[in-house]
């Protein structure tokens, strides 16, 4: 293994896009020889020169693996610089790059899978997985059990490694506040983080805060983030009259001074496959309250770190949020042992190593 290309084609940032740049820093820092091949002017592309990591502009696309001019120009671009090592995140790459990846004789294609929702049971799928890909990682057991649920290989239970995704605990700011968020007095700040999208269901987040704003509680409630819901979700605000404790901040990059800014951190994600935000929030020593549902549990201890909730229980949601509203002390010893978990499980260099020995080993 010793020229690795991460291929991810889709155009916007978000947690895929942020693992592939942390993975692609840390095997060009092992003397890898590193590409990204990206969209063109997407984010990542951007990133990742801004790291002088060698891009390759490539367009994709769900029917990408259909087009012969985009399979030529990739299969073209791996035999060219000797890839030996084909990673891909997203489903319409695994399509397209795992299917010319095999024809360019590349000979490790790896499928890191970030989403805790089945495959489905296609023909395509079942030759992807049985034929193409060498090496499958899942970012959650909750990620594996959904990936067996159409995918019927009696080996892939055993081939599917589980690797959690790491934050870096070496390099932390403590002392950065984010401007827009401001306090008075008494005020618990809540903040959830994450694509304005169905999946992450930041309509929850208004029901919670109207129910806080009935029991009379003192807190404000801010959501980092951009999505096609901007527009829903605001009108809902003003709805409810919640204009001056619910604010949509649009997208925030000092992600830490957000963090640092809060009290208790609170997701409302229908599911996911790995939830680096709580992650995020915890190794700030933020105790997170979230529902009870895919990876959620593997991150969070109910009742050390945080507080799981049985989706869709909104009152109980709310009577956890309030108990923590209430106990500054109780949010700070569940946001010390919170720290401490993130510390022991998911460190990233820990993390990358686990999976740069994984594809050395098999």
């Amino acid at each position: 293994m010793k020229n690795i290309c991460f291929l991810n084609t889709v155009e916007f940032w978000g947690g895929g896009e942020k693992l592939f740049l942390e993975n692609a820093k840390y095997f060009k820092s092992k003397g890898y020889a590193v590409w990204v091949a990206a969209a063109p002017e997407s984010p990542l592309s951007k990133k990742s020169q801004l790291f002088q990591i060698k891009t390759f502009e490539l367009s994709g696309g769900n029917k990408a693996f259909l087009s012969l001019p985009k399979r030529k120009k990739l299969k073209q671009f791996l035999i060219s610089n000797q890839i030996d090592t084909l990673i891909v995140i997203t489903s319409q790459d695994a399509k397209f790059g795992g299917l010319v990846a095999k024809k360019a004789g590349v000979s490790k294609i790896v499928y890191q899978r970030g989403l805790a929702s089945p495959i489905k049971g296609s023909l395509l799928n079942k030759h992807l997985f049985k034929n193409i890909f060498t090496h499958i990682v899942a970012n959650s057991q909750a990620t594996k059990q959904a990936m067996l649920v159409n995918i019927n290989d009696s080996n892939l239970k055993e081939r599917i490694k589980v690797i959690y995704h790491g934050i870096d605990t070496d390099h932390l700011d403590a002392k950065s506040r984010f401007k827009s968020i401001e306090t008075l007095s008494g005020e618990v700040i809540l903040g959830n983080a994450g694509r304005l999208t169905r999946q992450k269901g930041q309509e929850h987040l208004i029901v919670l805060a109207e129910e806080l704003k009935n029991r009379q509680l003192p807190f404000k409630l801010y959501i980092a983030g951009t999505g096609e819901l901007h527009d829903e979700l605001q009108s809902t605000i003003e709805e409810k009259k919640l204009q001056n404790h619910v604010y949509l901040l649009g997208f925030v990059k000092e992600m830490e001074a957000f963090m640092n800014s809060l009290d208790i951190f609170v997701l409302s994600s229908l599911w996911e496959g790995f939830g680096f935000a709580i992650v995020e929030a915890m190794i700030k020593e933020k105790p997170v309250v979230a529902f009870n549902t895919s990876s959620n549990p593997e991150i969070i201890e109910d009742g050390k770190t945080g507080f799981l909730v049985d989706y869709p229980n909104m009152n109980d949601f709310a009577n956890k949020v309030e108990q923590l509203i209430h106990d500054s002390a109780l949010r700070k010893k569940q946001g010390i042992k919170g720290k401490e978990r993130v510390e022991r499980y998911f460190k990233y260099e820990d993390r990358l190593n686990e999976l740069e020995h994984y594809l050395l080993d098999h």
